[in-house]
């Protein structure tokens, strides 16, 4: 009974884990408007119940992809052993270092390790082909909602039609969810702004893909036009790229198999095709909007007069002047900004409000973000723990690789779609600096999953 509870938690933390539109309980830090956390939290309960009463609980403290983790983890604590002298001096916007140590290694810990014990103890009641088909239908189910959503708020937004805002209000009433429409002309469906619903498209981008290796029927491309339209109405360069990078690794698979040949060139005509109907439906909007992405593509300009840009790559900047001063064990974990404030480049502080309102801002409590997790990591914990993380990186890949090459059908399957994911999400981390990426823990617990039950396979062979 309890087994069957926390796998439903599991399947609904995955369903909800792009709603984090609605205000949140304060209490739960980073965590306090991820309305999918809220349900793994409740998983992890009913693990640690099952675990009491029936005394088994798997961990796989054999696997080198979970040894990465615990090496990194057990870093993370040396690196603020080292640094307790300056930590504990460390006080900025009314938080003490050694109180922003413990909530971002708890923010921590809740991502790589409890949420990670959950998923390997669900997917290890599974076989290959549930985890393929069960996760999978559960992404499908949140990208129906937050597909329906963004279409009402492309509507309202992008083509101006404010007579679809009192029906798109009515998600006021779905659980997790309060309808706000992004000022810039972006949308961001059931997230709270576009950089989240990226993250969200970049996590389900390789799963959407997959349909249309194991559908028949022609409605299995819809979810893949699904993530491409949300993707580009959201206004996410960030996720223009990587999605992009995606659907070309997915497009070299296709590519490599004669029976999907075919595949790639019906897409074209099939995104050239809805190209033109948009263009008949609103024209001088369409091109307007793609007038729009391309410039925003372009960095270089964008970074004189880009104010986001200008605070993103400065406090990257900052954070590597940090590592080059404490370039072994970094400055301890969670305490890159107290350090990153002297170090801001004038050409990034100059006529930006963001600094002044917000990041050096003494009264205001939020801490500003790191822009990038590699940077922060190189700040934070030293090459040594960068390293690490890279070597957590690099096994996973490599195992994913190799379990790709060695199966069939299923497995393979699962397999490219991890490799998708992965790849999309770890490029995702140049900019954003949180360890709160719930399908990049999820991957790694299937990997480590396949490497058992696959290993079983062979034995009883």
């Amino acid at each position: 009974m309890l087994q069957k509870i926390y796998t439903i938690l599991f399947f609904l933390g995955l369903f909800f884990f792009p709603f984090n539109e609605y205000e949140g309980i304060s209490a739960l830090g980073e965590f306090k408007s991820e309305s999918g956390a809220l349900f793994l939290f409740g998983g992890f309960l009913f693990l640690a119940a099952d675990t009491f009463y029936s005394k088994k609980i798997m961990i796989p403290y054999k696997n080198i992809i979970f040894q990465c983790v615990m090496l990194f983890l057990a870093w993370c604590i040396i690196t603020f052993i080292v640094n307790l002298d300056t930590i504990s001096t460390n006080y900025f916007k009314h938080t003490t270092g050694i109180n922003r140590f413990i909530r971002q290694y708890f923010a921590l810990i809740i991502s790589s390790f409890i949420f990670l014990i959950l998923y390997i103890n669900v997917l290890a009641k599974m076989e290959v082909k549930e985890m393929l088909f069960k996760i999978r239908k559960v992404f499908l189910y949140s990208l129906i909602i937050a597909s329906v959503y963004g279409f009402l708020e492309t509507l309202v937004i992008v083509f101006g039609f404010r007579i679809f805002y009192p029906v798109l209000n009515l998600f006021d009433y779905f659980p997790f969810s309060e309808v706000h429409l992004h000022p810039e002309g972006r949308i961001s469906s059931v997230s709270y702004e576009p950089p989240f619903l990226a993250i969200y498209l970049i996590s389900i981008a390789g799963w959407m893909f997959s349909y249309i290796l194991t559908n028949k029927k022609p409605t299995k491309f819809l979810p893949a036009i699904a993530v491409l339209l949300l993707t580009y109405f959201s206004g996410s360069r960030t996720g223009l790229i990587v999605i992009f990078f995606q659907l070309l690794i997915f497009a070299i698979f296709l590519y490599k198999d004669i029976r999907f040949k075919t595949y790639i060139k019906k897409a074209l005509i099939g995104f050239a095709v809805i190209f033109a109907v948009l263009l008949a439906f609103n024209g001088e909007k369409v091109i307007k909007s793609v007038a729009a992405k391309m410039e925003s593509l372009d960095f270089k300009n964008n970074l004189t007069k880009s104010v986001s840009n200008q605070s993103r790559f400065g406090i990257q900047y900052a954070s590597i002047q940090v590592f080059k001063e404490n370039p072994v064990a970094g400055v301890g974990f969670g305490q890159q900004a107290y350090h990153n404030r002297t170090h801001y480049p004038g050409w990034a502080t100059k006529n930006n409000y963001e600094f002044k309102l917000y990041y050096k801002n003494k009264k205001e409590k939020t801490f500003p973000p790191g822009y990038n997790l590699y940077t922060r990591l190189l700040a934070e914990t030293g090459f040594v723990g960068f390293m690490l993380f890279l070597l957590l990186l690099y096994f996973s890949l490599r195992e994913t690789i190799i379990i790709m090459k060695n199966t069939q059908n299923e497995e393979k399957i699962l397999t490219i779609i991890i490799l998708i994911t992965l790849i999309g999400l770890y490029i995702n981390w140049l900019q954003i600096d949180t360890f709160r990426m719930y399908v990049v823990w999820l991957c790694l617990a299937i990997l480590i999953q396949l490497r058992y039950k696959l290993k079983a396979l062979k034995n009883e062979q």
